[in-house]
Formats: C-alpha cells, sequence, structure tokens
C-alpha cells in the first residue's frame, strides 16, 4: 500500500502539519485522529490495514491528520475561550486550505470525513459545519457535546462547535446529500450520544445509518471492524 508523508504548511496555523496519505488515487477520506493523536495513530492501531483492499484497489485515498487537540479543546492550561479560538483556527486551516488541496488533488467536488472517538467528534462537527465540502461522513463511537471541555464557559464559537446545540437549528435539506454514519455499540461510553445525535438528525429529517453493534467496548477492535464495513458501503 503506498503511503507518503506530507508535511503542509498551513497560514493560517503559521506552522507545518504532518499529514501520512495512503493510496495514490480514490475518493478522499479526511481521517482525524482520537483524543491527543497522532498523525500516524490510524496506522499504528491497525485502522489503515483494516482498509488495505479498499485503499489498494483505488477506490478510496486516505488522508491522516494531525490534531491540534493540545492547543484546543484539550488545552487546559489555556483560559476556555482560547481553546475555542484555536479550535477555530484549526478549522479555517481545513476549510480554506487542506480541504481545497484533496478536492483539486483528487479532482472532487467534495470529501469524506471519518474519525474514532475524538476523531469521530472532529468528522462530525466539520461535515454538520460545512455541508458543501462534505459528502460522507462516518463517525466511529464519537460523542457531539463539546460543553464538558469548556468549563462552563460558553459563547458563539462553542456553539458552532458543539453539534447538540447547532445541529437542532439547521436546515435539514443541506444535508440530504450527504451519507452519514454513526457507528456505536451496546457496551460503547458513547452510546447515548450516539443515540442522541440520531434523535436529533431524525428530528430534522435528515438521513442517517445508525450503528449499534453488539457488546463490542469503545476500543480499536470495534473501529476496525467498523470501518471497512463502512467505507465498502457507502461508495
Amino acid at each position: 500500500m503506498e503511503e507518503k508523508h506530507i508535511k503542509y504548511y498551513s497560514h493560517h496555523l503559521g506552522r507545518d502539519i504532518d499529514m501520512l496519505v495512503y493510496g495514490n488515487w480514490g475518493y478522499p477520506i479526511l481521517l482525524f485522529p482520537t483524543t491527543l493523536g497522532k498523525y500516524y495513530q490510524a496506522k499504528d492501531m491497525g485502522l489503515i490495514e483494516s482498509v488495505r483492499g479498499l485503499v489498494e484497489s483505488g477506490k478510496y485515498k486516505i488522508y491522516c491528520i494531525d490534531s491540534i487537540d493540545a492547543d484546543s479543546w484539550y488545552a487546559k492550561h489555556l483560559n476556555p475561550e482560547y481553546r475555542a479560538l484555536n479550535h477555530m483556527v484549526y478549522d479555517r486551516f481545513l476549510t480554506n486550505e487542506l480541504v481545497p488541496f484533496i478536492r483539486n488533488e483528487c479532482q472532487v467536488d467534495k470529501i469524506g470525513v471519518a474519525g474514532c472517538s475524538f476523531g469521530g467528534f472532529h468528522a462530525a462537527n466539520f461535515a454538520f459545519r460545512h455541508p458543501g465540502l462534505v459528502a460522507y461522513m462516518v463517525s466511529m463511537s464519537g460523542a457531539f457535546d463539546i460543553r464538558s471541555f469548556m468549563d462552563g464557559f460558553y459563547d458563539d464559537n462553542v456553539y458552532f462547535n458543539n453539534p447538540v446545540d447547532y445541529m437542532p437549528n439547521e436546515q435539514g435539506w443541506r444535508y440530504g446529500h450527504m451519507k452519514i454514519v454513526l457507528g456505536t455499540s451496546d457496551w460503547d461510553i458513547c452510546l447515548d450520544s450516539n443515540i442522541r445525535m440520531s434523535d436529533i438528525l431524525n428530528s430534522k429529517g435528515i438521513d442517517h445509518w445508525l450503528d449499534i453493534r453488539g457488546w463490542e467496548k469503545h476500543d480499536w477492535p470495534l473501529w476496525n471492524k467498523m470501518f471497512p464495513h463502512y467505507l465498502s458501503r457507502i461508495l
């Protein structure tokens, strides 16, 4: 499987950000790491290997992006206002720099996004904030309420990055083109979060697939089963 390491310079972030890219052609999937995870996490934990066949056959090209969680939502050394502001800088990097680069490289109008655990939050939040840029969203064991990271602080930047707050006020037709997967399991610590998010999407008439697996824990063995299954079905 072809692997390429990229150091992408972001003018918004003012620094290089690392990526591992798998495959030389195929529909692009931007893959976010879990909590405080690095760009090589999906490789190390077997998630990339789980979709080897789909990548090598040219169906998908996977972009594993680095996070800045340590400077945003998990930056307990910063005032909560600046945690949210730093994430907004990351969002501008994705929206204005990285996604246009991926769209141009793969010659597509919209991309796919995916992630596990906190990466599932990132994937869902980006897709829900920017439906014009995303055609496929796969969240595996994600959670969708960021307020517990804010120590009681709340402003527009928190609201517009908190899907359980802003999605009830969105217009469902904006997501009619998007294939949405919410994957969870009976033993998943994020089961209730996914059921709640599914209820919100249903209330807005947004079609999606809530997949509740039986007796699996919130961990990589579950996600390594989910990821190839979901990718094999959404295209």
